[in-house]
């Protein structure tokens, strides 16, 4: 069964001949630095501590860290330097011990619904096309009140300026979580809220920072609508390509795209 993901449908609206060059030849572009492998440690992190406080098991959140971070690096093809892994070791250690109290801060009393859940769902729910939309959501929450917020751990240095926050193609992220969780559980729209949650590696203060998305009715149409277009453009194999994108794009000047 065909799917998309967030991550194609972002690859699509970057370029679509980036899209095909990566999803459809299989061709290896970006494959990670120190600070994807950062977010990875500290994303599995915080998915254990949640599920040991759940569970009441005893857990030694930055020991599991230290170890994750380790893993990660070893995977990378760049040789990183140990002070370096020194230096993020010691940002994860600083920022962990503050995640589960800013939770309980912003949400009060809660019940964890689901850690990495899998969203799988059809598209169209009005047509005979199997495409479904496929992505896992970090943390999902209840909170006393009646409402469930959906959570994505979102590493950074010290934040994000407002054009990032601000951005559609980061927040259409959430406005398809909320959407497509709705319909997977049956849980009406407004009773979903999202949140980024930004852990800061070099923030001073406040170093988890929830941020609030709102995804109402003209959001979510716009978010589909690319969507569709995405999928629409991908089944036809319409790769052309996005030159106002190619200063930025990890293929230029290769065999891979002259």
């Amino acid at each position: 069964m065909p799917h998309i993901s967030f991550s194609a449908i972002k690859d699509w609206k970057f370029c679509p001949y980036y899209h095909k060059l990566t999803r459809v030849d299989k061709i290896k572009g970006f494959e990670g630095n120190i600070y994807t492998a950062f977010g990875k440690a500290i994303h599995d992190t915080c998915e254990s501590m949640l599920l040991s406080r759940q569970l009441k098991k005893n857990f030694k959140p930055e020991e599991y860290f230290k170890k994750a971070l380790i893993n990660e690096t070893k995977q990378l093809k760049e040789e990183i330097e140990e002070s370096m892994i020194s230096d993020f070791t010691n940002q994860g250690v600083g920022i962990i011990p503050e995640i589960l109290p800013a939770l309980d801060e912003e949400f009060g009393n809660y019940t964890l619904v689901s850690s990495e859940e899998e969203i799988h769902e059809k598209l169209f729910m009005d047509t005979d096309d199997d495409y479904t939309f496929k992505g896992y959501v970090d943390c999902f929450i209840k909170t006393e009140d009646g409402k469930y917020h959906v959570i994505d751990w979102k590493t950074c240095s010290w934040g994000w300026d407002m054009r990032k926050r601000t951005d559609p193609m980061v927040t259409y992220q959430l406005t398809y979580y909320k959407h497509f969780l709705s319909e997977k559980r049956g849980i009406p729209k407004e009773n979903i809220e999202t949140h980024f949650a930004l852990l800061k590696r070099t923030g001073k203060k406040d170093r988890v920072e929830f941020y609030r998305v709102t995804s109402g009715e003209k959001k979510t149409t716009n978010a589909l609508k690319l969507l569709e277009q995405s999928v629409y453009n991908i089944d036809r194999k319409n790769y052309v390509k996005n030159r106002l994108s190619c200063g930025r794009c990890d293929f230029k000047g290769t065999e891979h795209c002259p």
